[in-house]
């Protein structure tokens, strides 16, 4: 299959301090020669700690922010050699959710009016259906079309959120970067939005990039899953296989951080020690050595290539093939986040959950 987006050696560094005179001294290398492709219909995780550059990476794609060095391209066209016309007809194709939407949604607008400016900027629909499409939209994510009367400040988090997407989906796009959109919500809430996500994804065929660092709730809505480490990738996978058998010390420290059902089932954690190293100043060799229990002296001189295997599971690792074997987790000690996992079933068969009155776990309003 035909990548949708493939981006290749993104690099991005930030002036971190400048001389008397203007000069740079200092830079922040958040993202520094990251790879990777996004298929139709499909959702790519980008995982990580904070400050990791997953959200710097999913701004690049956009040309929200310029890269350094790297190429992005949409459906074969090279993004950075777009004007500005050219680039104005890309973002129809391309949107993107933000961790917080009481910050992304203007407070002194409707939300009849947030819906409509892309369909006007964009010349969509003509001005006489604008009302009829908005109400289409809201109720495509689960809204009653009377709250398009209302503003931004008058709804809970989970509808503000389901605002954001009606934005993001008014102009029909292939691709949606979804930067930590249920972060910020109660667990119950983040259920929903989940599901709306995963609903919408089927009816429309749209594609991915979810960004977040918490990886029970990727392990529901991810095909692939990308880790990164100090604004590298350290393996990638399909969601199934890394979950099952992650390579990279980094991962399996991540998945070991996964609560589990039951505190006595002796399972054990991987404590990393140190402190994460600092952007300013990566550490030579592999970047996760200070903190990895199974560096060498080769970890810490030359920095390893990801490499993948023939089914598709690249690492970045110099002792990959001797690790030991990662720890499994046996029917007896259940899933990852038991809360979470209950609640997605329950509202996968349309169980309603108090918390967002109006609206249905399905993307249909209540009767």
């Amino acid at each position: 299959m035909t990548a949708l987006l493939e981006v290749d050696g993104l690099v991005k560094h930030f002036v971190a301090a400048r001389s008397m005179f203007g000069t740079p001294t200092a830079h922040v290398r958040a993202v520094d020669g990251v790879s990777f492709t996004v298929e139709a219909g499909k959702t790519l995780a980008l995982v990580g700690e904070s400050g990791c550059g997953k959200s710097t990476v999913s701004r690049l794609v956009l040309r929200l922010i310029e890269p350094d060095a790297g190429t992005v391209h949409f459906e074969g066209r090279d993004l950075g050699a777009l004007n500005a016309n050219e680039l104005r007809a890309f973002r129809r194709d391309a949107q993107i959710i933000f961790q917080d939407p009481y910050a992304s949604l203007n407070p002194r607008m409707t939300v009849s009016q947030i819906l409509t400016e892309p369909l006007a900027l964009h010349d969509l629909v003509p001005a006489a259906r604008r009302r009829e499409r908005v109400e289409e939209i809201l109720r495509l994510v689960g809204l009653e079309p009377r709250f398009a009367r209302r503003y931004p400040h008058e709804f809970s988090g989970g509808q503000r959120q389901r605002i954001a997407i009606a934005r993001a989906l008014a102009v029909e796009p292939k691709l949606i970067i979804c930067d930590e959109p249920v972060s910020a919500l109660d667990v119950s809430i983040r259920s929903q939005i989940l599901n709306l996500l995963r609903d919408l994804q089927d009816r429309l065929g749209l594609a991915y990039i979810f960004v977040s660092h918490d990886l029970a709730v990727v392990k529901h809505i991810a095909d692939r899953v990308a880790v990164m480490n100090l604004g590298v990738i350290v393996e990638t996978a399909d969601a199934e296989t890394l979950f099952a058998a992650p390579r990279h010390p980094y991962s399996r420290a991540l998945l070991s951080a996964i609560p589990v059902p039951k505190p006595r089932a002796g399972r054990s954690r991987i404590v990393l020690q140190g402190e994460m190293p600092s952007a300013l100043h990566p550490p030579a060799g592999c970047r996760f050595h200070p903190r990895c229990p199974y560096a060498i002296e080769r970890c810490r001189i030359k920095e390893p290539r990801l490499l993948a295997d023939g089914a598709g599971h690249a690492t970045a690792c110099h002792r990959t093939a001797e690790l030991p074997p990662p720890e499994k987790i046996t029917a007896e000690d259940g899933d990852f986040s038991p809360v979470l996992e209950k609640l997605v079933a329950a509202f996968s068969k349309g169980t309603e959950a108090a918390g967002d009155s109006g609206v249905s776990t399905v993307g249909q309003p209540q009767r």
